[in-house]
């Protein structure tokens, strides 16, 4: 067995690599190999033999100045190949500038990954409409999108999601999985509201969601909800129809 009880040899290589680019996600932006170390319980050796091979590769770079690790650029050219060949995204694309001239909203893809929610594309309304950080990416309970998404992941991210908590959060993920949309305030002092409905395969599946964010003074009280809401739903299920007969 290797460093953190994975197998020896490349599974358990591989299983490693990704738990430092995990960690090099997270935190500032470019870390130290002894916190690394630390952090995945992996030796100081390992870590770095394994960062050396990650910046050859380009997924990861290091600071000429302080030696501290990064994220590097080439994870951008892969994520955006990964996205361009997904036929959900291909049969989205056509439909998401219409949406947001139609609605005057800002339009979101999302995505569940692991137990987070990715916004992968984002068109802004013509009133600057922002999510509550530049990131893109939250915890997936942390906004209507991603609470809709994961009411809708696998039996093991339900384990996760309730472990230490099976009373009300269990509760809140079955009523969400019967949900057609989900709505919520945003993290934001001008009051915007986030709308979702998910992108529902026919087999059940929902690979993804759509969403709208907006607020005061274009959508006062609830009329994000009340316009843009079915807008959202016409187009989901539109493509979830299309998504369905290409795979």
């Amino acid at each position: 067995m290797s460093d953190a009880g994975a197998p020896s040899g490349t599974l358990g290589t591989i299983r490693n690599a990704s738990v430092l680019l995990d960690l090099l996600s997270e935190g500032p932006a470019y870390q130290q190999l002894s916190d690394l170390a630390e952090r995945s319980g992996l030796s100081v050796p390992t870590v770095h033999r394994l960062l050396r091979s990650l910046v050859a590769a380009g997924l990861v770079e290091q600071d000429p100045t302080s030696s501290r690790y990064g994220l590097g650029a080439e994870l951008v050219r892969l994520s955006e190949r990964y996205l361009r060949r997904q036929p959900l995204m291909q049969g989205l694309m056509p439909y998401l500038v219409d949406l947001r001239n139609r609605t005057g909203a800002t339009v979101l893809v999302a995505m569940l990954i692991g137990d987070h929610v990715v916004y992968v594309e984002r068109i802004d309304g013509d009133d600057g409409a922002l999510l509550r950080r530049s990131e893109r990416s939250f915890p997936c309970m942390d906004t209507p999108t991603g609470r809709l998404l994961a009411a809708r992941g696998d039996a093991e991210l339900w384990k996760r999601l309730t472990d230490g908590d099976r009373g009300q959060r269990l509760a809140d993920l079955e009523h969400w999985a019967s949900c057609d949309h989900l709505v919520g305030d945003l993290d934001s002092p001008r009051g915007h509201v986030e709308v979702a409905v998910p992108i529902v395969r026919a087999e059940g599946a929902a690979p993804a969601a759509l969403a709208a964010t907006g607020g005061p003074p274009r959508f006062p009280d609830g009329d994000l909800v009340d316009t843009v809401l079915p807008e959202l739903q016409q187009t989901a299920e539109l493509v979830g129809r299309m998504v369905s007969h290409a795979g």
